[in-house]
């Protein structure tokens, strides 16, 4: 059930106290019939305010935001002309100002009294915040009870990270239109906050005495482009972390290497994460209706650079449950993510190979691995993949083509698994670690190749020191990032489109 807190009081409770500046101007007369004159002035009279939309600035533990919230005592939080320019006038002063915008709806939607113009009002809204996003500011959505129509259509999705309330009741279509035009209710437990969440349509619920929290962490990532040097603890190389010249040769067999790579207790992207990573802040499924529990997409820093992260989850997939279409479409996601806030973008690649199946095949999974390569190749943010363990196929291909690329001393990349190679040119899988060996698919390999850029050493094995690994890992990480936000974008993009234009034909 939703709390019903007001705008002023879930402002006080999330933004320092004192700190609020209120932003809106006296709404001017209005020429209205005489019952939805009364409206207005109850609506006044009960809540305090002049408008269903409250808009201001004031600091975030130290951090200045600008704040949009709606107000559901004053008609429903419905928006008509006056709480639209409202709405408009602070997304662009938040623009101008360079401030990230948090955004709080609470709305039946569009205001009925005032008709079609008030509905068209929405277009207005997602340019301003349009606009706000294009110039590289963020923008944080928090979804409350009940938020229907056209504000969940217009503000009420647009966030590059959108959480919402516990139990909280959001959807298109209100339930009680519903009944008038269908006769029947709703279907219950549709239109909740959970269900969205379950869905991959938000990224979370979370209580009000949390938001700050949840906010000031996502802030630390995506505000982080021109700042994130201040004060970063980014260590140069390490003694032992591995440098782009140190050659990797340890004389482990290519099937030795995919062995290891397979093994149950080697750590995996959660780990590394856990133990190397700042400010993580997990994100959830594509925003369009779908999640894969084989891909994890989250912002993070590593050693105070910022980044997105793409993660393919071990711990999530399996024979039953293979990286799937909807996987590549949540990774494209982080990629519009990191485009728009011009965030480096790492992927750190471990499957055993994505879906092979009707579903998939029905899904598109051709057709999302190429518009993966696509989008990361013209990807304007920089650009980091590491290949963590298994890279098999075109589940790992997708996450590949970056400005940097690096390996675990166990990770591999190949157009199959070696059994299925060895299948195919064998006729069985007996011969997988020939195949293996011949397809060059060691990190080893691939370094000599060109491929691969640097390899991070394991000692011997990942799995055997996992901590010491993702610590390891996690430097290697703050540095490569650190380096990458320190180049020049045309010099990057135009050294990018030259690694991958030439390859294979030159090794080291």
């Amino acid at each position: 059930m939703s709390s019903r807190l007001d705008a002023r009081g879930l402002r006080d409770l999330v933004l320092d106290p004192g700190s609020w500046r209120s932003w809106d101007t006296p709404v001017p007369p209005r020429a209205v019939d005489d019952d939805y004159a009364r409206d207005l002035a109850l609506a006044a009279e009960q809540t305090q305010q002049d408008e269903a939309v409250v808009t201001g600035a004031g600091t975030l533990r130290g951090r200045p935001v600008a704040v949009v919230a709606g107000e559901f005592g004053f008609l429903a939080g419905s928006i008509g002309v006056a709480a639209a320019e409202r709405l408009i006038s602070a997304v662009e002063r938040a623009t101008e100002e360079g401030l990230p915008l948090l955004a709080a709806p609470v709305s039946g939607g569009t205001r009925m009294q005032e008709g079609t113009v008030a509905f068209l009002q929405m277009i207005g809204i997602t340019a301003a915040i349009a606009r706000h996003k294009e110039a590289g500011l963020p923008y944080l959505v928090y979804l409350r009870g009940p938020t229907f129509g056209g504000v969940l259509a217009s503000w009420g999705s647009l966030g590059h990270v959108t959480i919402a309330e516990p139990g909280a009741a959001i959807g298109f279509l209100g339930p009680r239109v519903y009944e008038a035009l269908y006769g029947d209710p709703f279907p219950a437990g549709v239109q909740t906050s959970e269900n969205l969440a379950s869905r991959g349509l938000i990224d979370g619920v979370v209580p009000p005495d949390e938001i700050a929290d949840v906010a000031d962490k996502a802030l630390r990532v995506l505000a982080a482009r021109e700042t994130w040097h201040r004060g970063a603890a980014v260590e140069g190389p390490v003694e032992g972390d591995g440098t782009d010249a140190d050659d990797p040769e340890d004389g482990r067999t290519a099937w030795e290497v995919v062995t290891a790579s397979r093994r149950p207790d080697r750590p995996g992207v959660r780990q590394l994460l856990r133990t190397a990573a700042t400010d993580v802040v997990t994100l959830n499924g594509t925003g369009a209706g779908e999640s894969d529990p084989g891909l994890l997409l989250a912002l993070a820093r590593f050693g105070g650079a910022p980044c997105v992260l793409l993660g393919q989850d071990r711990r999530g997939q399996s024979l039953s449950a293979p990286l799937g279409p909807a996987a590549l479409r949540e990774a494209r996601r982080g990629m519009r993510l990191a485009a728009e806030l011009r965030l480096p973008l790492l992927t750190l690649i471990d499957t055993p190979g994505a879906a092979l199946s009707v579903a998939a095949e029905q899904g598109g999974l051709a057709g999302e691995i190429a518009r993966c390569l696509q989008d990361l190749v013209m990807l304007r943010a920089p650009t980091l993949a590491v290949l963590l363990g298994q890279g098999t196929g075109g589940g790992a291909l997708a996450l590949v083509p970056a400005d940097r690329v690096l390996a675990t001393a166990n990770g591999w990349l190949g157009p199959l698994p070696p059994e299925g190679a060895s299948a195919i040119v064998h006729r069985t899988v007996d011969r997988a670690g020939e195949m293996a060996a011949s397809q060059g698919v060691r990190a080893t390999d691939l370094w000599r190749a060109g491929i691969v850029d640097r390899v991070v050493p394991e000692r011997p094995d990942a799995a055997d020191e996992p901590v010491e690994f993702c610590m390891r890992l996690g430097r290697v990480l703050a540095e490569e990032l650190a380096g990458l936000l320190g180049r020049d974008d045309v010099e990057r993009m135009r050294s990018r489109a030259r690694r991958w234009r030439h390859l294979g034909h030159a090794g080291r």
